[in-house]
């Protein structure tokens, strides 16, 4: 069913969605490009998508339809598989005696009707719908499948229950690798795995109790209880993750750290396993880290403003030391890629000692770090110097060894981007001289240090208010509300003459889509950049504090505004931000 553009101008025409000057315009740019008028249609916005889709129907003779708010049946949702569905843009949404209704964006793409025809042994109905509609039907397959899963893991559970049998007595490495290869406990692990990805989650814990396994997911940062499955399902289970990571099966009094790596749709997932023997048996907790995971941006990660041009100008130094700080699990990792990724350029030789690597980049070399076998960041680092690279990432600096190699480094002509576990960016210049560096090589090397934390970003469904007397109130004592009024101002973010009763805030509210109006996280930073009253003030052996006073009076937003700033911005809450801004 090709779309006569013709017919298709005369639509839009006779809808009065353009002008005729308008249309021939964006007629001649399609023939320079060599674009469909529809598709140059959507990229000069002159026309939205919806209107346009029902614009092509019209012409079609065949009917729009919008699923945005559609609940589909799982049986006829899943007549289209959802690899299928997700690749071609089409859903299969309602089954009659005519046959099956699909929504698709593209009613040309006849080998995917052929195929679903064949599949189902149903006459295909195709009708046009737009993105919007693709979407939401999408997240259906989502629910759907967590709902599977969960019924898989419950029905394995009990025939492990029957199986199982007591798990008092110390079981050999024999009877430990039959339970790991036990179908049940495959299809269990399987499903926890494959459960875990869906939901975007970073950690998974299965933790044993007096009487039960409890699983919980940890998404956007905080745990979730997933299912609570028979205390005899845990043996099995943590049986065949040791399988799967190549740990030792009959050692269970002391904590082991391995890892695997699955591929799933195309996509490269590794695991970093940790097994911890605790009063009730062996807790395990799996880390997700994907590895194909890129095209981060700093805009993207949450960077703005005069932190961003900060981290611009100490990318572009041939020397120094650029270091990101904050809690386990704040996205400092993220951000050091994130550079490297603006960094990767062919006349550069990059090189890095990680643990562990998350993700693979091309034109870098990664190093990982091994330290039953001496292969520590002090040693992988020595020897990364012999390997003439212009740039460096050390994964994390945790012994005055490694800080002292990553200095010297530094000093002898390179570019060295590291971790360091501190609470804020002022904070890193003491925790350096307690391991043992000398200030006046501090003042030498260090560039710029950011400090982050992760925040989770509301959905768009959010509800906007604004804060009332008393709550500015409670806000003047965590913030100075002057400054930061200042601070938005500079920004353009409010009017010049704006008051705190007009900033608008956001709440989160529930939706079909989130349970609790949060989606993904968002950083927020601080950027302290050294400069040479900060480096006086070093020399003298000033505090945290006293050098980030300086910092704040030479333009650097703390972590707290930054949060109150994104806030403001609608990405998150004030709750959300004082969550997790524990000062």
């Amino acid at each position: 069913m090709q779309i006569d553009e013709e017919q298709l101008k005369k639509a839009i025409l006779d809808g009065g969605l353009v002008t005729k000057t308008e249309l021939e315009e964006i007629t001649k740019k399609t023939k320079t490009k060599k674009q469909k008028l529809s598709d140059m249609l959507l990229t000069e916005a002159k026309i939205s998508e919806p209107e346009l889709r029902k614009m092509e129907a019209f012409v079609l003779g065949i009917p729009f339809v919008t699923l945005e708010k559609e609940k589909i049946d799982f049986a006829i949702l899943s007549l289209v598989p959802e690899t299928i569905a997700r690749n071609y843009n089409i859903i299969s949404y309602k089954k009659s005696e005519k046959g099956l209704e699909v929504a698709m964006l593209d009613v040309d793409d006849l080998p995917v009707i052929d195929f679903i025809k064949k599949t189902s042994g149903l006459k295909i109905l195709p009708r046009l719908t737009d993105s919007a509609s693709i979407k939401s039907a999408l997240l259906q397959y989502k629910k759907s499948l967590q709902a599977e899963f969960t019924n898989i893991i419950q029905k394995e559970a009990g025939s492990l229950k029957i199986s199982g049998g007591d798990d008092k007595g110390e079981k050999s490495e024999k009877e430990l690798k039959a339970m790991a290869e036990d179908l049940p406990v495959v299809k269990i692990v399987d499903s926890l795995i494959f459960h875990g990805i869906l939901q975007n989650a970073s950690d998974i814990h299965i933790e044993p109790g007096e009487k039960d396994l409890v699983v919980r997911y940890r998404i956007d940062g905080i745990l979730h209880d997933a299912m609570t499955l028979d205390k005899s399902a845990g043996a099995g289970i943590t049986a065949r993750i040791k399988v799967l990571s190549n740990l030792k099966l009959d050692e269970k009094r002391l904590p082991q750290d391995g890892r695997f790596k699955i591929e799933q749709d195309g996509e490269k997932v590794s695991f970093r396993v940790s097994t911890l023997p605790t009063f009730f048996g062996e807790k395990t907790v799996v880390r997700i880290l994907k590895e194909t995971s890129q095209g981060f941006s700093l805009e993207g990660l949450g960077f703005h403003g005069e932190a961003l041009e900060r981290i611009h100008d100490s990318l572009k130094q041939k020397t120094g030391m650029i270091l990101a700080t904050g809690p386990t699990g704040s996205g400092k990792t993220t951000t050091l890629y994130t550079m490297l990724e603006i960094l990767n350029r062919p006349e550069v030789n990059i090189s890095t000692v990680e643990d562990p690597i998350e993700y693979q980049m091309p034109r870098v070399n990664q190093v990982q770090v091994k330290p039953e076998i001496g292969l520590t960041f002090a040693n992988g680092l020595r020897s990364l110097l012999r390997q003439d690279p212009n740039i460096i990432m050390v994964g994390e600096i945790r012994d005055g060894e490694t800080a002292g190699l990553a200095v010297n480094a530094s000093l002898t002509g390179h570019l060295v981007l590291s971790t360091i576990h501190t609470n804020s960016a002022s904070g890193a210049i003491p925790r350096l001289i307690d391991m043992g560096i000398l200030p006046f090589l501090i003042i030498s090397t260090v560039k710029t240090i950011i400090a982050q934390r992760l925040v989770r970003k509301l959905m768009p469904s959010k509800e906007k208010y604004f804060l009332s007397e008393a709550e500015i109130k409670n806000l003047g004592k965590i913030v100075d509300l002057d400054r930061m009024l200042a601070l938005l101002q500079a920004e353009k973010i409010i009017g010049e003459k704006d008051t705190w009763e007009k900033v608008p805030f956001y709440k989160a509210v529930k939706s079909g889509e989130s349970e609790d109006g949060y989606s993904g996280r968002l950083g927020i930073h601080e950027v302290l950049k050294v400069t040479s009253t900060i480096k006086e003030l070093i020399s003298k052996g000033a505090g945290g504090d006293e050098i980030e006073a300086q910092g704040k009076n030479e333009g650097m937003m703390t972590i707290l505004e930054d949060g109150v700033f994104q806030a403001v911005l609608g990405m998150t809450t004030l709750e959300e931000v004082f969550r997790v801004v524990s000062e």
